[in-house]
């Protein structure tokens, strides 16, 4: 059966824009010769929807898409996604469906089964799942359709969290393809883990896998694609390109079609920040965005993101040097404007530095470091509300994880593109971002110097926090992998460091609440996949 692998990039809530789009991949599709189209998880209205399925109207509108598309599926078969409402009786009011077009008309109606309920995932606040999944039949080829969650694992999962098993109950039926409809979003390492499963799938039921995928960015999720077919071997015989759309043919039985490599880790990466860096401003309805430039690596890094996913024309930053600012913290800032092709503006803080520490009698030496940030990120504001320009915040996940940065100053902004990048990391991708050009962007001396906040004369980081290779591998633990301090004590690290970064962590979560979004890149981000409480007394009362 020739299949067409439909890999498109919705905006959540667009109902009609998403609807004219998916015309538009089946109308290819059908030039093309392909027989059945298959687009990714809820592609009607974009994933997650969160709490817009809340609307009736919202609902409605899903609804009668779908019937529309199916006037326009005469000559192909197409397997959209959409939700509608739940059977009467007990449960969630609604179904995450998908509606097999053919004919001109709705022909059939499949609902998730498993519904996700972890991390990011909230699906039970919504969706009814049914785990009566049933085969039908297309060109004579029995197909069995799943959704997302359906296709995975305990072995992928970590346990057994469900009761029932799709893939076992389709084959039991007789299926001679499976397909998958998807929003899986990007993480680390993740494309590997997920083509690992459909091959493991695959063989268990021997048949072929088509997995569709979302691409593209929504609020923090970045979605990468990587939409591929399996054969019943758990062979990848055919792979649409990450982290753009993409329209694949390929026939399920011979598996000829191209195959795109996925690439190294630290570019897909890079690839997927600024995908999701892009993705937000423009469909927050933004074209410039702007930052302050302090001619350290983290702002270097989130001004190159900027620079590529945007264009450096529409990338405007401030260098705010106080007394306390070297010299060569403004050439960095400087040379990496004029690498980069971007705007900068200079604006000394000195004057109003001045009048802050004059307006008040006194002031401790805390409060006298944060006012120089805070000063700076009024200035940022003022130029967002001034030129329209989105802020950028950019702090890292180090800082974000033990409060290294200041509430109302290098905080402020409307996106955190780094706020799941640890600072070791950061290090990292700024090499892979200098290897995307000819020539390196981001100074050598940005790289070489000891990261610094330049609060007061001769300060570096490590004056407050830890060793950031140090740092970084007990924030993996205790953030990353919820061990206890007790658990990283045992693993050999030193017992009043560990306690001492605990506390920090748990101390900042109110900070974090008030943080911008932060695109999440790792399987354990900050924001709606991390629901710390902030009033808590866990480590101090149980030491551990």
């Amino acid at each position: 059966m020739k299949v067409a692998l439909a890999q498109f990039n919705p905006l959540v809530g667009d109902i009609g824009g998403n609807t004219a789009r998916i015309s538009e991949f089946i109308a290819r599709a059908a030039d093309g010769g392909a027989e059945l189209i298959v687009f990714g998880e809820l592609s009607v209205m974009g994933y997650p929807p969160r709490d817009l399925l809340r609307k009736e109207q919202f609902i409605d509108e899903s609804v009668s898409a779908v019937e529309s598309l199916a006037a326009g599926c005469a000559d192909i078969a197409a397997l959209v996604g959409f939700a509608r409402p739940a059977p009467g009786g007990a449960g969630r009011p609604l179904q995450n469906a998908a509606a097999l077009l053919a004919g001109g008309r709705v022909q059939h109606v499949h609902a998730k089964a498993l519904l996700p309920t972890y991390d990011v995932f909230d699906e039970t606040r919504y969706f009814q799942g049914d785990p009566a999944g049933k085969c039908f039949e297309i060109n004579r080829r029995r197909v069995g359709l799943t959704i997302c969650e359906d296709l995975w694992d305990a072995q992928s999962l970590g346990r057994r969290l469900y009761g029932t098993d799709p893939i076992a109950t389709l084959a039991a039926q007789g299926a001679q393809i499976v397909i998958n409809m998807s929003a899986s979003p990007y993480e680390m390492g993740k494309a590997a883990v997920r083509e690992e499963l459909f091959a493991r799938q695959a063989r268990r039921i021997g048949v072929p896998i088509v997995y569709v995928n979302q691409v593209g960015g929504n609020d923090e999720l970045v979605f990468d694609g990587g939409s591929c077919v399996v054969s019943a071997s758990g062979e990848v015989v055919g792979r649409c390109k990450s982290f753009e759309e993409d329209l694949l043919i390929v026939e399920s039985d011979s598996g000829d079609s191209r195959c795109e490599p996925l690439g190294e880790e630290l570019a897909r990466l890079s690839a997927a920040l600024k995908l999701g860096l892009r993705d937000y401003v423009r469909k927050c309805g933004f074209k410039s965005v702007v930052l302050g430039l302090s001619g350290g690596i983290d702002s270097a890094v989130v001004a190159t993101l900027a620079a590529d996913a945007l264009g450096p024309e529409n990338v405007y930053a401030l260098a705010m040097p106080s007394r306390y600012s070297s010299d060569h913290s403004l050439r960095d800032a400087e040379k990496l404007a004029e690498n980069l092709g971007i705007h900068l503006r200079v604006a000394s803080i000195e004057a109003v530095h001045a009048a802050f520490e004059g307006a008040l009698d006194e002031m401790s030496e805390t409060a006298a470091e944060n006012v120089q940030a805070r000063i700076r990120g009024t200035l940022v504001m003022a130029m967002s509300n001034t030129f329209g320009h989105l802020p950028l915040a950019t702090g890292n996940k180090s800082e974000l994880s033990v409060g290294y940065c200041t509430l109302y100053g290098d905080m402020c902004g409307g996106l955190a593109p780094i706020g799941d990048v640890l600072k070791t990391l950061t290090y990292r991708l700024a090499g892979q971002l200098n290897s995307e050009t000819p020539k390196p962007r981001i100074p050598a001396s940005t790289l070489d110097k000891p990261p610094s906040a330049e609060l007061k004369p001769g300060q570096v980081d490590r004056d407050k926090l830890p060793p950031y290779d140090l740092l970084d591998a007990i924030i993996e633990r205790y953030v990353g992998k919820d061990l206890t301090a007790r658990q990283i004590v045992s693993e050999g690290f030193d017992a009043e460091t560990v306690h001492r970064v605990a506390r920090m962590v748990d101390a900042s979560e109110y900070k974090r609440k008030q943080a911008p979004p932060v695109l999440k890149v790792t399987a354990r981000a900050f924001g709606t996949g991390r629901r710390m409480p902030i009033a808590q007394g866990y480590v101090s009362r149980k030491g551990s």
